[in-house]
């Protein structure tokens, strides 16, 4: 990959359930990489002050240490990876992001429950932590990763030109987890858009094939009782896939990354496949499609 790194991998710690699945999959990739992990949590610095304060706080910081540390060391005996802890103070999604972009980590991973009840909570620091850094970000959902790792990896195509830079990560998670990457795009009458398409998986199935990536084709119908974020979903989940390779989305406006649509459904709504998020580099230029 172009993107520099520093071979680590930033996994927030909020010691819940999803968390112990995130770790897994952190695990897994750090495994099969030969990456670091860094177990970082962020303590809200405003909740801190108003339960806490002097001896007590610093106490509460002292236990927080102790189990980061505590949870660092089993998993370096249990599987054999180096792991770093971190305790800060601030808001959870600006510090993840803050550190993974300035320290240039591979990825992000992360748990989240989703959009309902309490999982709000967490899906939304998952939500803006993908708008705000720019290294990847793995939202994991329910299920822990598979002794293989991600064997099937669901990547929609649309129109945009962003969604050619899919590629590099299908092929970056395919050769080492020998995937199945499932081109998914939906059908359409509009000419334009038909051409836009089409050539986006030229260039892409052109990129899978000179890495001899396992790939297959897969059109659904364009469908006015439901959009592509669903449509993905639902066949991801009927073909029992391991991953969803998204991409965010750029807003030059404002000069910052912000969440498409189509990203932020597949986030919320997903219960039990991860989603990887994609920053996309700037192009520069607009592809026509002839």
């Amino acid at each position: 990959m172009e993107r520099k790194t520093n071979n680590q991998l930033l996994v927030p710690m909020d010691f819940s359930d999803i968390n112990e699945v995130a770790l897994s999959h952190a695990v897994k990739v750090a495994q099969t990489y030969k990456n670091e992990i860094l177990l970082l949590h962020v303590m809200e610095t405003s909740l801190l002050k108003n339960l806490f304060g002097g001896m007590e706080e610093e106490l509460v910081k002292e236990a927080l240490m102790n189990r980061l540390t505590k949870k660092a060391e089993e998993l370096k005996s249990s599987a054999g990876i180096k792991v770093h802890v971190r305790l800060v103070e601030g808001k959870p999604y600006k510090k993840i992001a803050k550190i993974a972009t300035e320290e240039e980590f591979d990825a992000v991973i992360m748990g989240s429950n989703g959009a309902e009840g309490v999982g709000q909570i967490i899906g939304s620091n998952a939500s803006r932590t993908i708008q705000h850094s720019s290294a990847p970000v793995v939202v994991i959902k329910k299920s822990n990763i598979g002794p293989n790792g991600y064997q099937k990896i669901v990547m929609p195509i649309d129109l945009t030109v962003e969604t050619r830079q899919k590629a590099e990560w299908a092929i970056h998670l395919a050769t080492k987890f020998d995937s199945e990457i499932i081109l998914l795009f939906e059908s359409s009458t509009d000419e334009y858009v038909k051409r836009g398409i089409k050539a986006n998986l030229r260039e892409v199935t052109t990129k899978l094939d000179q890495s001899n990536v396992k790939y297959t084709l897969m059109e659904i119908e364009d469908s006015m009782a439901t959009n592509f974020a669903t449509e993905t979903l639902a066949t991801a989940n009927k073909l029992g896939a391991d991953l969803i390779l998204v991409m965010t989305h750029t807003d030059k406006n404002i000069g910052e990354f912000v969440i498409g649509t189509m990203t932020q459904q597949l986030v919320n709504k997903s219960r039990n496949i991860p989603i990887m998020c994609i920053h996309p580099k700037e192009t520069g230029f607009i592809f026509s499609y002839n």
